[in-house]
């Protein structure tokens, strides 16, 4: 026969509970400093024991400023400037303990940049390409035209005008159409194109759009070759198209493309190397006015005044220890990849090292689910341009000796030993291979065809035969 009874046990346990202060936290860390701006104006119009000081001009020297400011003054402050980092050092690794639930289930409205960048993980698949095109897409200017010259930014990435250039043919054949033109003629070009629109008298009059904005027909119909009919039929086509192919997104990519971290090359005298720094003129400084409180706190004689005050100081306390926390989250996130991929601000995009979430959060003693949130939506300024944190992981490959190699860079060198191959020994992917393993790269050959196939090489034989025909 069963016996039942009563049992009174107290037992502990931990379980993370997902406070207002905590998501609010998590969200921070998700924000860039555009958005954290915006977040601060908001916070500002609530709370009434939170001040917006204006940013005061930074001493360059960084012996000279403490990594932590101290809060003996009646006013606790965040100073954006304040949180400097040089490689490695400091930062908060609370956010560890945060969930992954609350950030998953965060969403914002969708930007021109998130919508470009969905397209081009589904149409360019090479890291090293999906990286420059990502500084393609950081350069479109509020039209959604790309003014920069493709040259230039070539040279800044250190890779071929051409290669930028077959990329960029791939951009603009994105939505919305138009995009990525190198000017209103070229914008309305591409949409009329789209529409099988597009034939000799239409190119014609793309040309002469001056003419039709003084209202010349008569002198436009003669240039196009067309009656004052059929010129109006082409008017009216061109009226229907977008000028302004971003003016559709709430969100421009001009806005989003602001770099939330620096980097400066330190001089000699100093070391060298790089200083990671937050960009102090996107980012408020935010203080607590403990005078303020005083005051008010000594008139306040009801009970829910009281509370009312308290809720308020704890509020703008905790707001600006979460934004203290999320600068050296930040720095210290940023620093070890500048620090990682130094070879490639020094010597261009082939140099890109092969890196992954799990090997920053090891190096900086943080969760991987930590550096997703930092390398997210966070861009950073270099020499080379400006880039969103998280294109600087790439797939690695390791060689017998422990080496790893991104597999960008080993397409590169696949690409500079079929360029440099004499004509009369031209190398099989067995030679290359072969020649790979020399250099501490072991790879099969296999890859190495596969690579060759991504990079439109022409198998030995078929080089052969025309390298014999050119000679």
């Amino acid at each position: 026969m069963s016996e039942f009874s009563q049992k009174l046990d107290l037992r502990q346990s931990q379980n993370l509970v997902m406070t207002p202060q905590l998501q609010q936290a998590i969200k921070l860390l998700q924000l860039n400093n555009m958005e954290i701006a915006d977040f601060i104006e908001e916070e500002l119009a609530q709370n009434p024991l939170l001040e917006k000081k204006d940013n005061e001009p930074q001493d360059n020297d960084a012996e000279n400023r403490p990594n932590e400011k101290e809060h003996s003054a009646p006013n606790d402050d965040f100073d954006a400037g304040s949180a400097m980092a040089d490689m490695g050092s400091g930062g908060n690794t609370s956010f560890n303990k945060l969930d992954d639930a609350f950030e998953n289930s965060m969403s914002r409205p969708e930007t021109l940049r998130d919508h470009l960048i969905k397209q081009l993980h589904l149409s360019i698949h090479e890291p090293r390409d999906q990286m420059i095109a990502a500084l393609l897409i950081d350069q479109l200017d509020a039209a959604g035209y790309l003014r920069s010259s493709v040259t230039e930014l070539s040279e800044k990435l250190g890779c071929s005008p051409e290669r930028m250039g077959n990329i960029l043919d791939i951009l603009k054949g994105f939505d919305p159409t138009g995009i990525f033109a190198r000017d209103l003629e070229e914008c309305l070009k591409l949409q009329l194109i789209e529409q099988n629109k597009f034939d000799t008298p239409t190119k014609i009059l793309l040309e002469n759009l001056s003419l039709l904005a003084d209202h010349d027909h008569k002198k436009l119909a003669t240039i196009c070759g067309v009656n004052e009919t059929y010129l109006q039929d082409m008017i009216s086509d061109i009226k229907s198209l977008n000028p302004k192919p971003a003016g559709d997104f709430d969100h421009l990519v001009v806005q989003t493309a602001i770099p939330d971290v620096l980097m400066k090359r330190l001089p000699k005298n100093l070391g060298g190397g790089w200083r990671v720094e937050l960009n102090t003129e996107t980012l408020p400084k935010v203080l607590v006015n403990n005078i303020y409180y005083k005051e008010v706190a000594k008139t306040a004689t009801q009970k829910k005044d009281k509370e009312y005050l308290n809720n308020q100081l704890s509020s703008a306390n905790w707001l600006v220890r979460s934004l203290d926390q999320r600068a050296q989250t930040i720095l210290k996130t940023a620093s070890e990849i500048v620090e990682q991929q130094d070879a490639f601000f020094n010597y261009g995009i082939e140099f890109l090292k092969p890196l992954t979430l799990k090997d920053i959060a090891e190096k900086i003693d943080m969760h991987e689910s930590t550096v997703s949130r930092v390398t997210t939506n966070k861009f950073i300024g270099t020499p080379r341009g400006i880039f969103e944190l998280k294109y600087f992981f790439s797939t690695a490959l390791v060689s017998e000796d422990g080496t790893s190699h991104s597999a960008e860079s080993i397409r590169t060198r696949v690409q500079a030993l079929v360029d440099a191959e004499d004509p009369k020994k031209v190398l099989s992917d067995d030679k290359i291979v072969e020649l790979l393993k020399a250099e501490g790269i072991d790879i099969a050959r296999r890859t190495v065809a596969k690579y060759r196939d991504a990079l439109r090489i022409p198998s030995s034989v078929q080089r052969r035969k025309v390298k014999k025909n050119q000679a």
